[in-house]
């Protein structure tokens, strides 16, 4: 098993008992690879819930220009609903896994396929 694989199976188990979803492991694959190198560098690898910018960023990066969503409120409320979901309190929160329930969230899973 690779590096990569070994990434999405801890996403997966992430999904399972911390957010409560039974993950679809071919869009999560997908979503991964869409992360880029990102999912290996510690930093990269996670969402800062608590710094406002990060939280900017994912909005306009991932929502804004990758899934092509238009701007508004309901981004920024996607995003703390699927913080909500992860656990606030929980420290490494996986952009992989915040990216793949935003695109749960809004219906975008054609985006990957």
């Amino acid at each position: 098993m690779g590096r990569r694989d070994e990434l999405i199976a801890t996403y997966a188990e992430d999904l399972k008992t911390k957010c409560g979803m039974v993950p679809d492991m071919a869009l999560l694959e997908k979503v991964t690879i869409g992360c880029g190198p990102a999912i290996y560098d510690a930093d990269a690898s996670t969402v800062a819930a608590t710094q406002a910018g990060e939280l900017e960023t994912v909005k306009n990066n991932f929502l804004v220009k990758k899934l092509g969503l238009g701007d508004g409120p309901h981004l920024m409320d996607a995003i703390n609903a699927v913080i909500d979901t992860y656990g606030r309190s929980e420290t490494n929160k996986y952009r992989a896994v915040v990216y793949y329930m935003l695109v749960k969230h809004f219906g975008k899973e054609a985006h990957y396929a």
